[in-house]
């Protein structure tokens, strides 16, 4: 097992996917450096890497010239090309979007727009026929095909890089969750559960604890972490046959959420989910001004929700919107992850990714999906704003 070191170039807080990929870029960029990560927890990938529906997503969704659309569709590629490259286990599976009535029309041209417009691969509008073509047993009165959409176990990815990293003498250090974060001459200081580590220059992508290591590095206290909780259901393997590739909803384009969809997964299962429930840290989360605007005007979505975490029928009920096959007797196990969403203090989500700046130190304060889809050209963009640290 790798040990913290004392001294160091450069610190990368956080084992995720995002992490290691940042650590991995620069380390590539400068050999010389000497580079550590530190991950609380006892492997890599054990927070929402490993803990997600798996997709990698085209860039259909994200609004034109955002960070998210720019970066989702350049790290699309690039993890098709490393998942080729390293022998990881993928599939091109495709997706469907479905409009299930008219009312929805108006929001499914806006998806196809976007998608176009951030130069999605072969995206196409499919009628009734055309679905059930694709996918024979869902049912609504269009939807947008996006072949480019695949699936992959991104803990794998995530491993693969740790073990780059560690060929390249790059020390993964797990066990070490930073509590502190210290100044100290010309260095930071990372207070963790082996002793401290000072380094030039920090990068921080610490998922649901990103806030509260923000603010002890001298970062404004907003935007703050909000985890919600995600539980997936699983399809019973016998029925896992009425589900070809992915099938999504026409998403609510005021919330940063996807809706709940069924996804085939590498492993071959097919899930339900996820459900987006609010899962606080403490107390002081619920009490936040941003939280409690955040369910003032959310309530009803709230009441939603809550019935879809407590009832398999209820969630089980939106799959037979779009495959009326399935029912509640069809779902049988899953999982759940929490995802870390940064919420303002006027109660609005905050949609696209987030980095700020503090000494000696960048911060990820908001990376929710497709950051996994885009964890190899968003770390080369943190990376490009680590640069002056390093010099």
């Amino acid at each position: 097992m790798a040990a913290a070191p004392e001294e160091c170039d450069l610190a990368v807080v956080g084992g995720g996917i995002l992490g290691l990929a940042v650590a991995r870029e620069l380390s590539r960029r400068h050999p010389s450096l000497s580079v550590a990560v530190l991950e609380r927890g006892p492997a890599v990938a054990g927070g929402q890497t490993g803990a997600n529906s798996g997709v990698i997503h085209a860039g259909i969704y994200y609004l034109p010239g955002s960070l998210k659309a720019r970066l989702c569709v350049e790290g699309a590629r690039e993890m098709y090309e490393f998942c080729e490259r390293e022998g990881i286990h993928h599939e091109r599976c495709g997706k469907v979007i479905v409009a299930l009535d008219d009312s929805e029309l108006g929001r499914l041209d806006e998806l196809e727009r976007r998608g176009r417009e951030n130069q999605v691969p072969g995206l196409r509008r499919l009628s009734v026929a055309e679905l059930a073509e694709v996918e024979p047993h869902c049912r609504g009165v269009a939807a947008l095909h996006s072949p480019a959409t695949g699936i992959v176990d991104f803990a794998d990815v995530a491993r693969a890089m740790a073990r780059e990293l560690e060929r390249g003498e790059v020390p993964v250090v797990v066990n070490c969750g930073v509590e502190g974060v210290e100044s100290r001459p010309g260095r930071i200081g990372l207070v963790h559960s082996h002793g401290e580590t000072r380094a030039r220059f920090a990068v921080f992508c610490a998922g649901v604890g990103s806030d509260r290591l923000a603010v002890a590095a001298g970062a404004p206290r907003d935007p703050r972490i909000v985890p919600f909780r995600g539980a997936y259901l699983y399809l019973r393997p016998e029925r896992t046959s009425l589900v070809r590739s992915l099938i999504y909803p026409v998403p609510d384009p005021s919330l940063p959420f996807l809706g709940v969809h069924l996804t085939r997964h590498i492993d071959g299962h097919v899930s339900l989910g996820p459900t987006a429930l609010l899962a606080p840290r403490s107390p002081a989360d619920l009490v936040w001004p941003g939280t409690i605007r955040m369910a003032m005007k959310w309530w009803r979505t709230g009441i939603a929700e809550i019935r879809h975490a407590l009832s398999r029928r209820a969630l089980a009920r939106a799959a037979a919107d779009y495959v009326p096959e399935l029912g509640p007797a069809d779902f049988d196990g899953g999982f759940a992850g929490k995802r870390a969403q940064a919420l303002g203090r006027d109660g609005k989500l905050v949609d696209d990714f987030v980095v700020s700046e503090t000494e000696r130190a960048l911060h990820v304060r908001n990376a929710p999906s497709p950051a996994a889809t885009s964890s190899f050209a968003l770390a080369r963009m943190i990376a490009d704003r680590a640069e002056p640290g390093l010099r």
